[in-house]
């Protein structure tokens, strides 16, 4: 929005005729005033756009009218004249949040640019301010959060009630549950709006490019580093940093997350020197952190530091309410993506989607909702376009499930324990869990002949994720 409006306070009566000759020249409408009391009364009952005001005049001050616009009209651009082109005047104004400061005499060409400069800044403001607002809509949590369950409404106050303080949030829920629509729910709708929102997935990075990910390095600090580069943390000051799966991260960095928490501060690899960074720290994690922390693979300070407000999201199974609200926001996202007509599920095939797992949670409902609308050229979609979800209700197993797990802990314990009644503190859960995961991962990948795009896609997480485990499990990916 452009200047329309500016108003003049000086106590010279030859300076307040040469300004607003040349302003009004320039199309502008021009107040004056003689001194800062006269000044005051016009801001109070007229709506300015600039004010360039004297330094030293009758009664208020130049400053002292700063002081004044500042707790009165704060969108009020001020400049300062004086004739003592003194350091203490400019740091002065500058403090007291004048926009700009110049001395007499001058050209009016320094007039002119200075309005022009005003008139960039103010248009830079609405544009900032609009895009504020729209991030602001587009990220209300019951836009872009779906479900109206009582387990989702919960969350919808703890969004509420967090968001506008600093407070750390540790989000938990399986994979695939909308963990960063969650963190960005928060940032959003915080005081942080319009500052950067930064999210790094732990587990997607190698243990040790982590670290100089987060805190950054300094040039030559090691092989490659040719230039200094800026981590997470300084990139996201004044903002959010958002730490998706915490629990992944190595023991020795957990201790520089801790201090980065309680001093406000990161050191840059190869550096030495400490970096003060103002950001709110939102963590995630698909794991239970209380037994990590029980078999002290997870700092206990760091969990309580991080833990200050939890904010567990449901699986999918246990709010099937939410599914067709899902479907159809998913069906219309899809559809405007991919620039197709709009297409609707039959009350079959939703019924088949809503008594299905899903293991994946949403990030799998999306992909197989997606799949459907790409693969199918009816504007209805039954339930033979969604064969591979086969609908179980909750509780139900396949035939023998039980059984192979049943097997699977048997053969892993036996010989470790004769009796499960003297069985002592271990990682029962840990080796049960890997000898599950390995012959899934492989088998997945064997059947989609080694692609880990697709083979990620069909188990409903994310392809970083699925290399890790490929890493992490030892196993081999043989391709066609």
């Amino acid at each position: 929005m452009s200047i329309q409006r500016i108003l003049v306070a000086d106590d010279e009566e030859s300076m307040r005729w040469v300004l607003s000759k040349a302003l009004k020249k320039k199309g502008f409408a021009v107040d004056l005033a003689g001194d800062g009391d006269e000044a005051l009364r016009l801001i109070r009952s007229h709506s300015y756009d600039l004010a360039i005001l004297d330094i030293k005049m009758p009664g208020l001050t130049g400053l002292e009218l700063l002081d004044r616009v500042r707790e009165l009209k704060s969108d009020l651009l001020v400049v300062i004249m004086t004739a003592e082109a003194s350091m203490k005047n400019a740091v002065e104004a500058m403090k007291r949040g004048a926009y700009d400061y110049i001395t007499k005499p001058f050209d009016l060409d320094v007039i002119d640019a200075i309005v022009e400069k005003v008139n960039r800044a103010r248009e830079m403001t609405s544009q900032v301010s609009s895009l504020k607002e729209e991030l602001k809509e587009r990220y209300q949590p019951e836009k872009t959060i779906i479900g109206n369950s009582p387990a989702m409404r919960e969350v919808y106050k703890t969004i509420g009630k967090v968001a506008p303080s600093d407070i750390t949030v540790l989000i938990q829920g399986e994979s695939g549950t909308g963990k960063e629509l969650i963190a960005r729910a928060i940032h959003y709708n915080s005081k942080r709006l319009g500052r950067p929102f930064i999210a790094l997935n732990c587990a997607a990075i190698p243990k040790e490019l982590l670290e100089s990910e987060l805190f950054g390095f300094e040039k030559g600090a090691f092989t490659g580093a040719v230039e200094r580069k800026l981590g997470k943390f300084e990139q996201a000051n004044g903002g959010t940093i958002f730490l998706d799966e915490i629990g992944d991260m190595p023991l020795d960095l957990q201790a520089k997350i801790l201090r980065a928490l309680q001093e406000k501060e990161v050191i840059r690899t190869g550096g030495s020197q400490s970096i003060a960074v103002d950001v709110r720290i939102v963590a995630a994690t698909n794991q239970n952190l209380e037994e990590k922390v029980h078999r002290r693979e997870f700092r206990e300070d760091l969990f309580y530091r991080l833990n200050v407000v939890p904010i567990n999201l449901a699986p999918l199974r246990e709010r099937a309410e939410d599914i067709p609200q899902l479907v159809d926001y998913f069906l219309e996202k899809s559809c405007t993506e991919l620039e197709i007509p709009r297409k609707q599920c039959t009350p079959e095939a939703l019924r088949q989607l809503s008594a299905y797992q899903w293991p994946g949670n949403i990030r799998e409902l999306e992909n197989t909702i997606k799949r459907a609308v790409i693969l199918s050229s009816d504007p209805l979609l039954t339930v033979a376009d969604f064969a591979g979800i086969a609908p179980r209700k909750g509780g139900e197993r396949p035939q023998g499930e039980e059984l192979s797990l049943e097997g699977i802990v048997d053969t892993k314990l036996r010989g470790s324990f004769s009796n499960m009644d003297k069985m002592e503190s271990g990682d029962v859960y840990a080796m049960v869990l890997e000898q599950v995961e390995r012959p899934l991962i492989r088998f997945v990948l064997e059947k989609t002949r080694g692609n880990q795009v697709k083979a990620a896609d069909i188990l409903g997480i994310n392809r970083n994720t699925l290399r890790k485990k490929i890493q992490d499990l030892g196993i081999e990916v043989k391709k066609d």
